[in-house]
């Protein structure tokens, strides 16, 4: 009995030391290993020995890069301005040993630095500077950190700056002033769009006289051409008829006696006009009208017998265009 009693004893003993000497680090983790208190190895990820009531794992160390926000801090401007920063650090383990052993505390630690670092950034700048520098602030921030914390076994991969928040009332001011300078764009641009729709209009308008008259212009042009080519076909069609009759007459072959009634029968229409005043009879009528005699002989013969024979008036008148043209016309 005794004998089972000290069996079961030693193999609890056994197993007990057997899970003290098996140890499992996870992946992206590394084991700190102390022997009799003194830093012995780190362990990787995976199966590890280590020996048993000797040996023993201080603490495993995430290796992954994390992320920690540090709470808001009162800063000092240049100009005496007291404004919040809210800060983001991205940082990452690169030795545990120099984690667990350099320093005590690693974020207190980093958020320390990080506020005296700030401190003596923003404190050159003024608020103006301190807005609109935010990049430029959060470099020089991660490498003044990585300079210290290099020393711990930590890399600083970068560090973001979420908010630089001025006081109420500045930040009041400038929300007034944005609003000022957005409407004054605002007008800018309306005045603008004003005077591009005007230079178009007018662009428009120039354009539209130009084209206007433009037609206009070949429209007269074509009228024009066409009241030419419509002359010239009247005319053409004149000269065609002229010679007609001048053929027409020349193949008749048509005697003086002829032509002077045909010209006496023209007379009355001639006559017609109100500004026909004056007639001008041809020279050679007189002989012609006298070769006509023989037609009236009989009638004139009887007139004689009744009343004396007067001088007819158009012969008078052939006698003063003898006079004002002798040579008589063509």
């Amino acid at each position: 009995m005794e004998l089972l009693i000290a069996g079961v004893v030693v193999l609890a003993i056994a197993g007990f030391a057997l899970v003290r000497t098996i140890r499992i680090i996870p992946q992206a983790t590394a084991g700190i290993v102390e022997r009799l208190g003194r830093y012995h190895r780190t362990l990787q990820p995976g199966l590890s020995l280590v020996v048993p009531f000797i040996d023993r794992i201080r603490n495993l160390v995430d290796l992954r890069e994390q992320v920690v926000a540090f709470p808001p801090q009162p800063v000092s401007t240049a100009d005496s301005l007291v404004v919040s920063v809210d800060t983001v650090v991205y940082y990452q383990v690169t030795d545990a040993k120099a984690a667990t052993y350099e320093v005590a505390g690693v974020l207190a630690a980093m958020e320390q630095l990080t506020v005296l670092t700030l401190r003596n950034m923003v404190g050159a700048m003024d608020l103006d500077q301190t807005l609109g520098a935010r990049e430029r602030i959060g470099g020089e921030l991660r490498a003044a950190l990585q300079e210290s914390a290099g020393r711990w076994g930590i890399k600083v991969n970068r560090i973001e700056l979420k908010s630089i928040d001025p006081p109420a009332s500045i930040q009041e001011s400038m929300e007034k002033r944005t609003r000022v300078d957005r409407d004054s764009q605002s007008s800018v641009r309306e005045a603008e769009g004003r005077k591009q729709a005007a230079i178009l209009t007018a662009e428009g308008e120039h354009q539209a006289a130009v084209l206007r008259a433009r037609g206009e212009a070949e429209a007269v042009v074509l009228r024009a051409q066409a009241e030419a080519e419509a002359a010239s076909m009247r005319a053409k069609g004149q000269a065609e008829a002229i010679a007609m009759v001048f053929k027409a007459i020349h193949d008749g072959k048509p005697d003086q006696a002829l032509l002077a009634y045909q010209y006496l029968q023209t007379l009355p229409e001639i006559a017609k006009g109100d500004a026909n005043k004056v007639w001008i009879v041809p020279s050679e009528m007189g002989h012609v009208l006298s070769g006509q005699g023989g037609f009236f002989g009989p009638f004139e013969e009887e007139r004689d017998e009744r009343e004396p024979r007067r001088k007819p008036r158009a012969s008078r008148r052939a006698t003063d265009a003898d006079r004002a043209y002798p040579d008589g016309l063509a």
